[in-house]
């Protein structure tokens, strides 16, 4: 079991997404397999040993299982209430207090694989951090070309399509009104995607340098499991306080576009979200009641 920690702790944030989120793509095959998928996928940066792989599968089973029966149903419950909203006028605030909402379920998946993630760590060997390194030097290496260097015109084009294309999941396709609300709200944006590549950068050295630290003192398991899960914690709030206010800020900002580009809607707009969310908190309810 020791052998499997470490993988989770550099990425168990993205893993909590991914479960939080996969519910809500309305693709169940996707969610049923996410266990398989999240192996693969923090296979590639660990690279298991053979040891290592039967366990690090058991405790992803595990997670999603709990995740399944526990958070699928509030989610569905969190949907329903998003749905009575949808038909009417939504406020920057209301919608905002849906992301804090949110984000707290994501809290307690992270809290919930915190066990296994301290059980697993210390069996990390020194190969295995370096193919963590060489990964996130990849990793950030596309992260730069893809946001950082692209021309400011090009970066607020492609946040702007990515931008539609969330809204159209659930309103269906945009007419120019709220292309144009959500275009203002993109170019007065405070997004700053060289800001986000060096609070990625202090995260990734912070989780290695917790890693080797473990694996050059090896000590008592509590003192393993508190190095982790102080990492964890550095690592959902960042210990650099401008940081933390861009990213209150940057929150804000979605919330105030969202509130108005739901204003621009029209009432067949609002009635297809709302036979969306009534969907996906079907999927949700069908997808928790499998066991």
């Amino acid at each position: 079991m020791k052998t499997t920690r470490s993988r989770f702790a550099g990425i168990i944030g993205a893993l909590a997404i991914a479960l939080a989120l996969a519910g809500c793509s309305a693709i169940k095959l996707g969610y049923n397999t996410l266990p398989d998928l999240a192996y693969w996928w923090l296979d590639g940066y660990v690279d298991f040993t053979d040891a290592q792989t039967p366990q690090v599968r058991t405790e992803l089973a595990r997670l999603h299982a709990w995740h399944r029966q526990e958070e699928l149903p509030r989610l569905a419950e969190i949907l329903g209430r998003m749905e009575q909203l949808a038909g009417g006028s939504i406020k920057a605030p209301q919608a905002c207090a849906f992301v804090t909402e949110i984000q707290g379920r994501l809290n307690l998946v992270a809290e919930r694989a915190e066990p296994a993630v301290s059980a697993l760590a210390a069996g990390l060997d020194a190969r295995q951090l370096r193919h963590l390194e060489r990964k996130y030097r990849n990793n950030n290496e596309t992260f730069r070309k893809d946001w950082v260097e692209l021309p400011p015109a090009e970066l607020r084009d492609k946040r702007f399509q990515q931008a539609v294309e969330r809204a159209e999941m659930i309103y269906g396709n945009l007419e120019e009104p709220q292309r144009a609300v959500l275009r203002q709200g993109i170019d007065q944006s405070i997004f700053d995607a060289a800001r986000m590549l060096g609070e990625r950068q202090r995260r990734q050295q912070d989780l290695l340098q917790t890693l080797r630290r473990i694996q050059e003192a090896p000590g008592a398991p509590e003192d393993g499991a508190a190095a982790i899960r102080a990492y964890l914690q550095r690592a959902q709030r960042s210990p650099d306080p401008a940081f933390r206010r861009l990213q209150e800020d940057l929150v804000q900002e979605t919330c105030r576009t969202f509130a108005a580009v739901h204003e621009s809607t029209t009432p067949a707009q609002r009635d297809q979200a709302v036979r969306r969310l009534r969907a996906y908190q079907r999927d949700l309810r069908e997808l928790a009641a499998r066991r």
